[in-house]
């Protein structure tokens, strides 16, 4: 299995993290405070399986002489101090009212004009895809946490992420006004009790733990719910919680972020979830499993989810899903969501994976998400590993293409043209505004890159537009090798989640031994969502279908930002970025 060699890398991802924070290996890290990290792995990661209880770090590197520590390295939420920090937040308001009334505002400088995303706007109301802000670089089809969270009129806020900046979130909230649900991670009761004793002094704060049983190893997703009194936003990033994912702390690195701004049903009450849409089912099935509360749950289905009719929510949910239950989480859940969208492709479809982190790969589960993309019934791929019949064995010296029937060498071969995986080498790391010191979350391990199955004539070197930043972003793009008749690109779509390339985020279909039939492993909590690009030919740009009417990337234009260059390069000669190095 992919996993197999990935066990001994868990503790060297935890090392590697640690390194990758010292700020004074980089001239852009200035606001130096704590950083909380809620698992020792990386966020690479989520490729470690051993099923022992991950021991929570705090790593001081980010802190100023000012500021010393307020977290014990076995406590991630201790010291918060409620009444204090109201304090500190009224003596901030007091200073600045002071220098605004002494000093003159500075003149606007060109190219740094500010664009904030209104409340509720016809934009979100449909559904957005934004960059997440950096600093530095120019308001475009970006977003601040700020201007995602909106704390004026915020009445609860669900936060869910992989690493936590617990202090640096809290300033970003009106604790007096706001509710708040933190989704963590926790592996075992005593981690749970821990935690939930570090957060007594905030009754306005509850946690939720989804459940981490057996070989489940990363509560990987970054939900957000945020309640407003007339609205629901529902935000889906790639980010975590932490400054410099959100473009502070200099602007070294950047992510991406889905919104949709629900309003509140009519007559107030909640609908029943049989008649929401594909993709409020899903919201609603992956909030349960979580262990979110009924009544938050209940307020969800108060608000209106007609503008996600052509969207679908599709996720990963830790854990064994025998039965039924496979096909709707995992990349079977991914590739219901695609037929059920309407999105299948009888033709060959051109896959795109921005990751900033790798697993261990080998084409046998590259071929499941390149078939999921399709829309592709996953017992496809499942019935090549389990036959009904014997297969013969593979005479010596044979071609690999001759262990696999017909239909599966046809993939593989569509598979090695078709398929690009955007990863930065060590090159465009070196060169990125942070350099080594902030790499420590782009992870890829070279004993897995340089494994004889892994498939590295696939991968590009991802290099942001936005020159310097390195990206975080997890994003499939999809779309038909070419035009077809009438169709126009409506069958294009997108992915923006939480998701990197890997066994451990999308799952691995397999035989159950006890009642032989097919079941779901997954070792991750994920989700994303899935945008069409909905272009209708009369529409399409110029560009969009090139020589051979073959589909460029063009065809996201307006729907969802690329956000590297295309074409990217070819590796050559050149090393991928090893979470190693910094």
């Amino acid at each position: 299995m992919a996993s197999d060699n990935e066990d001994d890398f868990q503790q060297q991802l935890a090392e590697a993290i640690a390194l990758s924070l010292k700020p004074e290996s980089s001239p852009y890290l200035q606001d130096k405070k704590s950083l909380i990290v809620i698992d020792e792995s990386t966020e690479s990661e989520d490729e470690a399986a051993d099923p022992k209880p991950a021991r929570n770090t705090v790593t001081p590197s980010m802190m100023t002489d000012e500021q010393p520590p307020t977290h014990s390295s076995n406590g991630i939420l201790r010291g918060l101090d409620r009444k204090k920090m109201e304090e500190e937040r009224l003596t901030r308001l007091k200073r600045k009212a002071s220098m605004s009334s002494s000093i003159s505002p500075p003149p606007s400088r060109r190219g740094r004009l500010e664009k904030p995303v209104e409340a509720s706007s016809s934009r979100t109301a449909n559904g957005v895809v934004l960059k997440t802000w950096a600093f530095g670089f120019a308001r475009d089809q970006d977003i601040k946490i700020e201007e995602v969270l909106q704390k004026d009129d915020l009445k609860l806020a669900v936060l869910s992420s992989f690493q936590w900046d617990v202090e640096w979130l809290l300033r970003k909230l009106d604790l007096n006004r706001t509710e708040m649900v933190f989704v963590m991670q926790a592996k075992d009761e005593v981690t749970k009790a821990q935690y939930r004793t570090e957060t007594m002094n905030m009754p306005n704060l509850r946690l939720c733990f989804p459940s981490m049983a057996g070989n489940v190893n990363c509560m990987h997703s970054k939900l957000q719910l945020l309640f407003h009194q007339d609205y629901l936003r529902i935000a889906v990033p790639s980010a975590n919680l932490i400054t410099y994912d959100w473009g502070e702390n200099g602007g070294v690195m950047e992510n991406v972020v889905f919104l949709v701004d629900l309003p509140r049903r009519p007559d107030g009450a909640p609908i029943s979830k049989e008649h929401l849409t594909f993709f409020g089912k899903e919201l609603i099935y992956f909030l349960e499993a979580m262990g979110l509360s009924k009544s938050i749950i209940d307020n969800v289905l108060r608000f209106d989810f007609s503008a996600t009719t052509e969207i679908a929510f599709v996720h990963s949910i830790g854990g064994i899903h025998p039965g039924e239950q496979w096909k709707r989480t995992g990349y079977c859940g991914l590739s219901t969501a695609i037929r059920t969208l309407g999105l299948h492709q009888n033709g060959d479809v051109m896959v795109d994976f921005v990751a900033s982190s790798i697993g261990s790969l080998n084409e046998q589960f590259l071929s499941t998400i390149f078939l999921a993309a399709h829309g592709n019934d996953p017992l496809t791929e499942y019935s090549w590993r389990n036959p009904v019949q014997p297969q013969p064995r593979r005479q010596k010296g044979a071609p690999s293409e001759e262990l696999h029937a017909p239909r599966e060498a046809e993939v593989l071969t569509r598979m090695r043209t078709d398929f690009r995986i955007y990863f930065p080498t060590r090159d465009t790391v070196v060169r990125s505004r942070g350099g080594t010191a902030v790499g420590g979350t782009i992870c890829l391990h070279p004993k897995w890159y340089d494994a004889p199955s892994f498939p590295r004539t696939l991968f590009r070197d991802a290099q942001s537009r936005r020159a310097g930043l390195l990206m975080h972003s997890k994003m499939l793009f999809a779309r038909p090798k070419k035009m077809e008749p009438r169709e126009g690109l409506r069958r294009a779509w997108a992915y923006v989640g939480s998701a990197n390339i890997s066994e451990s985020a999308w799952g691995r279909l397999v035989k159950d031994k006890t009642t032989k039939q097919p079941r779901l492993n997954c070792r991750n909590w994920e989700c994303g969502v899935i945008i069409p690009a909905s272009v209708p030919s009369p529409d399409l740009p110029d560009d969009a279908a090139g020589a051979g009417g073959v589909i460029g990337m063009d065809v996201f234009m307006g729907r969802v930002p690329v956000p590297l260059r295309i074409p990217a390069e070819l590796y050559g000669s050149r090393r991928p970025w090893f979470y190693s190095e910094a």
